[in-house]
Parts: structure tokens; C-alpha cells; sequence
């Protein structure tokens, strides 16, 4: 049964807690991280005539891992190794053979990004990193 004289124990209590929980934010000062700045100047990208990705950037920023995901099973599980994009074009279902076709700065490009969202997605567990062009 709870006491008259605990009711301090209990609010010590809570007080504790809001400090714990609010310390990421006391931490981060409340200040936004800007977005990291990505590297899209590559011997590959500079050479297209339209600087398109296989889809447009709004949807790769939000579904870049749900189209590899969707790559990987659809060449893995059913041999299909190619993709219609929304606009019709067709393209290799590949990490290495399409994206990083263009995107040869992982570290400028991939990485900046990931480090910025806090992933660490496991492409790399199968996939070699291709000579990086700085």
C-alpha cells in the first residue's frame, strides 16, 4: 500500500525518467542535421545526355531499397533480369551493373547518405564494391 511520504519517491521518480528520455534532444541541442551533400559528378553521369536515374529522385530517396529488394527477388526467384521503369525504359535489374554503373563514388554518394540516416543496409555482405572514382 502506498504511503503519504512516498508520493516524493514517485515524483523523483518521473523527474528522473523526463531527463533520461529528453536526453537525446538536450544532446542534439535541438538543432537539424543539413542533409549530406552527394556527389553526382561522375565520368558516367556526366556523359548522359538526360541526367535521369531508372526512376525519378522523389521516388529513389524514398524507395531506392524497396526497388533493390524487388530487383534482387524478382532476378533471384524468377530469373528476370530486367526492369520497365514508370516511363517505359527498360533496364538491367543490377546493383553493380546499373546503379553503381552510375554511382561510382559509394563513399560520396551511398555512403554520405546512409551514414546521414543512420543505415547500414547489407548490400555489400554479397555484392563487391567496384573500383571507386573520386
Amino acid at each position: 500500500m502506498m504511503k503519504l511520504h512516498d508520493h516524493g519517491i514517485i515524483l523523483a521518480g518521473i523527474v528522473v525518467f523526463l531527463i533520461l528520455a529528453t536526453i537525446p534532444f538536450w544532446y542534439g541541442g535541438g538543432k537539424a542535421v543539413s542533409p549530406p551533400d552527394l556527389r553526382l559528378d561522375t565520368p558516367a553521369i556526366a556523359k548522359l545526355k538526360e541526367k535521369r536515374c531508372v526512376e525519378t529522385t522523389s521516388f529513389m530517396r524514398s524507395n531506392h531499397m524497396k526497388l533493390l529488394n524487388t530487383w534482387r527477388d524478382s532476378v533471384v526467384r524468377e530469373g528476370n533480369r530486367s526492369y520497365r521503369a514508370a516511363d517505359g525504359k527498360v533496364y538491367d535489374a543490377s546493383l553493380t551493373g546499373t546503379c553503381l554503373d552510375c554511382h561510382s563514388n559509394k563513399v560520396q554518394f551511398c555512403d554520405r547518405c546512409h551514414d546521414y540516416a543512420g543505415v547500414k543496409p547489407a548490400c555489400w555482405n554479397c555484392h563487391i564494391i567496384p573500383e571507386e572514382v573520386r
